[in-house]
């Protein structure tokens, strides 16, 4: 028999799991969704099955459970479901949970001792070369159906793969490939790290390794036509931490942040340096000469693992970075774009590794707004230097958007974005829609559901046949 969920933070509220799977057929529509939006769109993010076993529980560790969308000639239908990663059926099996915080071998159960870190495939859900991927940085991908959501497994490409692969993979739009990397490589809180390449056949063509310079929480990274950027930045881990019941992962700004630039073909890195700050999400990057300018939500004094975060700087900016690999120095330029805090930042990813103009992310504005939830959507115009906004109603929270373009032959930034707001006040959520021509006229649809999607990270659309 399971334990009910403890009233924290991250397990109350809208933070709480749902604990079913479900499937609703033509959900309830105000508005008109568009005809051209054939496709699906996924989404995920951490669901516990059961109460954890850890007194310090983090909404990082949840189990993964997808939430897909599928439009058609106007309509939605919904399903959801729980990844079934090998630590999901060893606590469905028990009927509790097993693994500590982490994989926390010191409050893990001894039945699971040697049987994995506990992957849950919570973070993020990307479809490339006809496979459904869900993905969570310290684990191998778990490819998914992409029409029932059922698990089909460890996704090895052919056996060539072990190890873990990161959240944010690049999907190159010219060259179909798609650019990963991982941290902690060797185990928990190592300093090895790897690249990869997976072609568009979905086949892996490379696999380089290297050292960072010291262990850390390397969340996202950057790729542009010729080159790859990994920040490694001061969010250390430590397995000594967490052994002694303390956070595994902690704020150390004396590390000072290290960005290194490799060729995407292989070669020696360069290690650029820079005062400490800390970079969840990347916008994107690219290549002007021998310059290369990354735009990345940056925080200066992060909120996660930093107990004396405070003021502004604990609230990530647009901000722009620009390394110049003809300059004889190892430090790089930043520039803020947007006083503006917010985070999950997309934009038209056709446009990815290619200079772009259209940038979209979520706001948090109203003090009132529980944190880690964002209450505005938000569109840059960069070549214009315009800001156009949506706020939610007073309780309610926006996921971050995703941009669908109108045609595949659109000009960048013509079309939708898709995202699940929740009702505060009736709680449960919807999937909205915004036409990008203008997003402050607030969405063109919504698809009612009866229950919640609860706070998640990421999704990406696939489109329809």
């Amino acid at each position: 028999m399971s334990h009910p969920f403890p009233a924290t933070p991250y397990l109350s509220g809208n933070f709480a799991p749902i604990v079913m799977e479900c499937d609703a057929h033509d959900l309830p529509v105000t508005g008109e969704i568009p005809r051209a939006l054939h496709g699906a769109l996924y989404r995920n993010g951490p669901n516990p099955q059961f109460a954890p076993r850890d007194a310090f529980y983090h909404w990082f560790i949840g189990d993964g459970m997808i939430h897909g969308f599928h439009l058609e000639d106007g309509r939605v239908r919904y399903r959801n479901r729980w990844v079934r990663t090998a630590k999901f059926e060893l606590e469905r099996a028990a009927g509790r949970a097993l693994f500590g915080s982490w994989g926390n071998p010191a409050t893990s159960d001894p039945s699971v001792q040697g049987k994995g870190d506990g992957g849950v495939a919570n973070t993020n859900i990307v479809w490339h070369a006809g496979r459904l991927l869900a993905l969570e940085e310290a684990d191998p991908p778990i490819e998914l159906d992409p029409a029932t959501l059922e698990t089909r497994g460890v996704c090895t490409y052919g056996d060539t793969l072990t190890g873990p692969v990161t959240a944010h993979p690049k999907i190159d739009p010219v060259t179909g490939e798609m650019l990963f990397f991982a941290y902690a490589a060797e185990g928990p809180f190592t300093t090895a790290m790897r690249y990869g390449v997976v072609d568009g056949d979905g086949r892996l063509t490379r696999l380089d390794h290297f050292e960072a310079p010291f262990a850390s929480m390397v969340h996202d990274f950057m790729v542009t036509q010729r080159h790859v950027l990994f920040p490694v930045l001061p969010v250390t881990g430590s397995m000594e931490r967490a052994k002694r019941g303390e956070p595994a992962y902690m704020w150390e700004p004396e590390m000072g942040a290290h960005v290194g630039i490799m060729p995407r073909s292989g070669g020696p890195i360069r290690w650029f340096r820079g005062e400490a700050c800390y970079v969840f999400h990347v916008m994107n990057a690219w290549e002007e000469g021998n310059r290369i300018v990354a735009d990345v939500m940056q925080y200066d004094n992060p909120p996660l693992f930093n107990p004396n975060a405070g003021g502004p700087g604990s609230r990530a900016r647009m901000c722009r970075w620009t390394f110049d690999l003809d300059g004889a120095t190892d430090t790089f330029r930043r520039e803020w774009l947007d006083d503006l805090p917010g985070e999950f930042p997309r934009f038209d990813e056709r446009f990815s590794t290619l200079p772009y103009r259209h940038g979209y992310f979520v706001s948090r504005q109203d003090e009132e707004t529980l944190p880690g939830s964002y209450d505005t959507l938000v569109h840059l115009d960069l070549a214009r230097g315009s800001r156009r906004v949506h706020p939610m109603p007073e309780g309610d929270a926006i996921s971050e958007p995703v941009f669908v373009p109108r045609a595949a032959d659109s000009a960048e930034g013509d079309g939708w974005l898709l995202a699940t707001v929740y009702r505060g006040n009736e709680h449960r959520s919807d999937l909205v829609v915004y036409d990008t021509d203008d997003i402050s006229a607030g969405p063109v649809a919504t698809a009612q559901l009866s229950h919640r999607v609860p706070f998640g990270f990421h999704g990406n659309w696939r489109p329809g046949r």
